[in-house]
């Protein structure tokens, strides 16, 4: 018999909604279905206004925005449901990661806001939905993030090597899976991951991303100013961390260039990809040596020169994609998210102290009936 949930991930790239229709009914993670749904560019730019808070943002923005944000979440909701034939009923729960515009654990009073108003959620679907999976953890004096490693450690684990699962969206998190079982599972934020990629390819190309690294891929990084990048100080810093689009934008990088005045665009993209490459593998040095195999997953696994980088600059450790173990990479956060609905659900913790730095493991989320 089958146990349906859905989850629900928009993330730091704002690119789309991610759905995924999961069966849980095993230990076994079974994804069903998946779909992924557009947001306007529109909302996509008033997410942004909010997440830079930009002059121009106020307490209206941020409502309308929040609903609308419900919104499309129950529309992308139930595209899904139409794709797979599914009906509501048979669902037992939403995991709405929902949209981070804001995310600081730094503050003399830490706090993380997503939005996309669960309540819009399960009226219009008529599912019980779980939301505000971060702020429990917060208040245990965590981060908040990342959530993902207790879903990696499920469905990643081996108990005959090492490994590591590395998430690349705009964000990179890496989530450590000792071997042994007596060791405890880690993992933290290295850095950026496709965001600054991105956004530097959206300013001179007028193009969401950098299709296969073909442009970081058509000229040589600047070593000097991958290494100004490198000791950023949050690249420095010790795990537990985690980090967002609040630190790594495009102000924050004009920042670091106004050193580098006569470096021309492309130059500059494949500088970028270089300090993805070179904090993961920092990241994996300082924090995780011992590993035999890296697992990747997220939008930054069909960057072809990324990859090709990250495998080059691991020599000794299998670097593939989620999907030779298989999961496929682009679902995995979404998947996640409706695993740990069901955590909730059924009281169960959804949080790793040891990856969050919070005071011990929590039932994370809110519960919107439906």
């Amino acid at each position: 018999m089958t146990e349906l949930y859905i989850g629900l991930m928009s993330g730091t790239s704002m690119d789309g909604i991610d759905t995924a229709l999961v069966d849980l009914s095993t230990s076994q993670v079974k994804l069903v279905h998946h779909h992924s749904h557009k947001i306007p560019l529109s909302l996509k730019n008033n997410l942004l206004k909010l997440a830079l808070n930009t002059p121009d943002t106020d307490l209206d923005l941020l409502g309308e925005t929040d609903a609308e944000l419900g919104e499309l979440f129950a529309e992308a909701v139930l595209t899904l449901l139409d794709k797979s034939k599914t009906a509501p009923s048979s669902v037992k729960a939403i995991g709405s990661h929902g949209q981070t515009i804001r995310h600081r654990p730094d503050l003399r009073h830490p706090f993380s806001m997503q939005i996309g108003d669960a309540n819009r959620i399960a009226f219009k679907t008529g599912i019980t939905t779980i939301a505000d999976f971060r702020r429990k953890d917060l208040a245990a004096g965590g981060e908040g993030a990342p959530l993902t490693p207790a879903f990696h450690k499920l469905v990643f684990s081996s108990n005959e090597e090492d490994r590591a699962v590395l998430n690349i969206g705009g964000i990179s998190n890496i989530t450590c899976l000792p071997s042994d079982n007596n060791q405890p599972c880690f993992g933290f934020d290295t850095g950026p991951g496709n965001m600054l990629m991105d956004s530097w390819t959206d300013k001179h190309h007028n193009q969401p991303y950098d299709k296969n690294g073909e442009w970081a891929a058509s000229v040589a990084p600047d070593s000097g100013l991958v290494n100004l990048l490198l000791n950023d100080p949050f690249i420095q810093q010790s795990p537990p961390k985690s980090t967002g689009r609040e630190h790594y934008n495009l102000g924050w990088l004009d920042k670091q260039l106004e050193q580098f005045p006569g470096l021309d665009a492309s130059t500059i993209q494949a500088s970028l990809c270089a300090f993805t490459v070179q904090s993961i593998r920092l990241a994996i040095a300082k924090f995780t040596p011992g590993i035999k195999s890296l697992i990747v997953c997220g939008g930054g696994v069909h960057n072809l020169h990324l990859m090709h980088s990250l495998d080059s600059a691991l020599p000794g450790i299998q670097v593939s994609s989620s999907e030779e173990y298989g999961l496929h990479p682009d679902w995995i956060e979404a998947t996640a998210f409706a695993w740990l609905a069901k955590q909730t659900l059924e009281g169960r913790p959804g949080n790793l102290p040891e990856v969050t730095g919070a005071s011990g493991p929590l039932v994370l989320g809110a519960i919107y009936p439906a």
